[in-house]
C-alpha cells in the first residue's frame, strides 16, 4: 500500500469556474525531473500486446469529442466512458503507440497511460498497522464513557475533545442536507455507527472509471480494505449510543470506491469518475486521503504523467464549480514540501520503481496539489505536529488530529492514535494524515451546515478563519524524542509550514 506525500499546490491563477477545456494550458510547461529516468519514460512505450488504460483529454464540444472517438478507434482503442462536460475519455488499448498517436490528433490537449502494468481481471495515507480494540478494552472504555454520558467508546476519542467536537455536537451536530463523500477503498455502510447517516443514493463504485451504482457496490472488496470505513466514522459516526462519534454526527456520509480490488491502488480514471460522480450527485464535501497512483509525483515533461494531472484536475475543478469542497491529506513522509529536492523511490508503484529526485514545485502530487484543494497536516494530542506528517510553508492549509504514537493521551487505552469504525462492526486505532483530513472534512461539513449558501472558496476561507494556530514551536522540533531535530517550521503565528492557518476548531465553527 503506497503512502501519499503531498506537494506544493500548483501555483495557478485558476478561477473555479474556468473553461475546463483549457485547464492544461494553465499548468507549467516543464518539470525539474530531467533527464527522464527509465521509470519516468517507461509508460510511454508499453510492450506490444499489453493492454493499458489511458486518459484522453480534449476540447468539450461535441464535434471534437466525436472526432477524437473516431481517432481512438483507428488507433485500436476501446472507449470505456466519456465525460463530455470535462472532455475526458477513458480508453483501453493494447497498441504500444496509442498515446503517441492520440497526442497528434486535432483537438486532443493531452493523452497518456494511467498505469505502467497491464490491466488485470494503493495508495492511502495511514501510518502503520491498525490496532483493533478488543472486547476487554472496549468494556473498560465503555465503563468510563458511560459514566460521563458519552458514546460508549468516546473516552478514547481524545481527538474530539482536542477540537471541541464533543461540545459542538450539542450546539449543531450538522445538517441532514450536507453530505461528505469518502473517495477511498469503500465504506462498510452496514456498520451500526455508519448506517444511520449513510447515503446510498450518493455512493458508487468508480473502479475502472465508470460508476457502478448497484446496491452495495461501494463496499470494500474485503475487510482488509478498511481505510475508507475508518475515515467515514471519523467524519460522521452517529451519536446513537453504540460505539464512537464522528466530528459531524448528523451529516450524511457517502462512499465512492476507487481502490483496485486486488492491488488497492487508486488509478486516475477511477478518481476522475469519483469527482464527477460526487459533483453530479450533490455532494458538498469530499475527503481524499490518498495520492493518485502510480506516480507519487507527476512530472509535466512526461506525456503520461501530464495527462494524469490534466484529467484529474479537470474533474476536481468540475466538482468545485458544482459546489463541492475537496480536502486531501498532506502525507506521512515528514518531508518539507517547500524544498526543491525530494527523493521519490516508489514510482511507479504498479510495476518496478526507479528512484529519482524531483522538485516538488515542478512535479506534482495529485490531487493534493491541485488548485482549490485543501491540504491537511496532522497533529497529536499535544496539538503539535505528528512525527510523520509532511509540512511546508505555503503548502499546508490547515492541521487536524491525525494521531501520534509518541504523544500519549490520558485515556483508558492510552493510545495516541485515532479510534474509529472498521468493517464487520469492529473498531480500531489508526494514525496518519489520512486521519487528519476527515477531521477537517467533518468541520467543513459543520460550516456548510451553518452556512448553506457558502461556495467552496468561502468554505475554505471559513475553515481557515476558525482554526487555532499555535505558531512555530519555540524549541527545535524532535517529533520522536530521539534527540535529533526532525523538521524546521517556517512562518509566523498567523500562518506557517507546520499548521498552515491553524488547527481546526469544531466548536468555533458551529458558533
Amino acid at each position: 500500500m503506497a503512502h501519499l506525500r503531498s506537494r506544493r499546490r500548483l501555483a495557478l491563477a485558476v478561477p473555479v469556474a474556468l473553461s475546463l477545456t483549457a485547464s492544461l494550458g494553465f499548468l507549467p510547461g516543464a518539470a525539474a525531473a530531467a533527464p527522464l529516468t527509465t521509470a519516468t519514460s517507461a509508460a510511454a512505450s508499453p510492450a506490444a500486446g499489453v493492454e493499458l488504460a489511458y486518459v484522453v483529454n480534449t476540447k468539450t464540444d461535441r464535434h471534437t469529442i466525436d472526432s477524437v472517438k473516431r481517432a481512438i478507434a483507428r488507433a485500436d482503442g476501446t472507449v470505456v466512458v466519456t465525460y463530455d462536460k470535462i472532455g475526458v475519455i477513458v480508453v483501453h488499448s493494447a497498441n504500444p503507440d496509442f498515446g503517441k498517436q492520440l497526442r497528434a490528433v486535432r483537438g486532443v490537449r493531452s493523452a497518456g497511460a494511467t498505469r505502467t502494468a497491464p490491466l488485470t481481471a494503493a495508495g492511502t495515507t495511514d501510518e502503520g498497522a491498525a490496532q483493533y480494540l478488543t472486547k476487554a478494552q472496549a468494556a473498560k472504555v465503555a465503563a468510563r464513557s458511560t459514566a460521563s454520558g458519552e458514546e460508549p467508546l468516546e473516552a478514547d476519542q481524545w481527538d474530539l475533545r482536542a477540537i471541541g467536537a464533543d461540545k459542538a455536537a450539542k450546539i449543531n451536530p450538522g445538517s441532514r442536507n450536507v453530505t461528505v463523500a469518502v473517495i477511498d477503498t469503500g465504506v462498510d455502510d452496514t456498520h451500526p455507527d455508519l448506517a444511520p447517516n449513510f447515503s446510498a443514493a450518493q455512493s458508487a463504485n468508480c473502479v475502472g472509471g465508470k460508476a457502478d451504482t448497484s446496491y452495495g457496490a461501494w463496499r470494500p472488496a474485503n475487510a482488509d480494505h478498511y481505510h475508507g470505513t475508518h475515515v467515514a466514522g471519523e467524519i460522521a459516526a452517529a451519536r446513537n449510543g453504540i460505539g464512537v462519534a464522528g466530528v459531524a454526527p448528523n451529516v450524511k456520509v457517502a462512499g465512492i470506491k476507487v481502490a483496485d480490488p486486488v492491488s488497492e491502488l487508486f488509478y486516475p480514471e477511477s478518481v476522475v469518475c469519483a469527482f464527477v460522480f460526487a459533483a453530479d450527485h450533490g455532494v458538498e464535501v469530499t475527503n481524499n486521503s490518498y495520492y493518485v497512483d502510480p506516480w507519487l509525483y507527476n512530472c509535466m515533461d512526461d506525456p503520461d504523467q501530464r495527462a494524469i494531472v490534466d484529467a484529474v484536475n479537470r474533474a476536481q475543478l468540475y466538482a468545485q464549480h458544482k459546489g463541492t469542497l475537496n480536502l486531501a491529506s498532506a502525507g506521512n513522509s515528514n518531508d518539507d514540501l517547500d524544498s526543491h529536492t525530494l527523493a521519490d523511490d516508489s514510482s511507479p508503484d504498479d510495476s518496478t520503481a526507479v528512484p529519482r529526485t524531483v522538485d516538488p514545485h515542478e512535479c506534482f502530487d495529485v490531487p493534493t496539489q491541485l488548485p482549490g484543494v485543501v491540504t491537511v497536516s496532522a497533529t497529536g494530542v499535544a496539538s503539535t505536529k505528528s512525527y510523520y506528517s509532511s509540512y511546508g510553508d505555503g503548502v499546508i492549509d490547515i492541521a487536524a488530529p491525525g494521531g501520534d504514537k509518541f504523544q500519549i493521551p490520558d485515556t483508558p487505552s492510552k493510545n495516541g492514535r485515532i479510534l474509529s469504525t472498521m468493517p464487520n462492526n469492529e473498531y480500531a486505532f489508526l494514525q496518519g494524515t489520512s486521519m487528519a483530513s476527515p477531521h477537517a472534512a467533518g468541520v467543513a461539513a459543520l460550516l456548510k451546515s451553518a452556512h448553506p449558501s457558502a461556495t467552496p472558496a468561502k468554505l475554505q476561507a471559513l475553515l481557515k478563519a476558525q482554526a487555532d494556530n499555535p505558531g512555530c514551536p519555540a524549541d527545535p522540533y524532535d517529533g520522536d524524542g530521539d534527540g535529533v531535530v526532525d523538521a524546521t517550521c517556517v512562518g509566523g503565528k498567523r500562518v506557517n509550514g507546520f499548521y498552515g492557518f491553524g488547527i481546526i476548531n469544531a466548536l468555533r465553527a458551529v458558533k
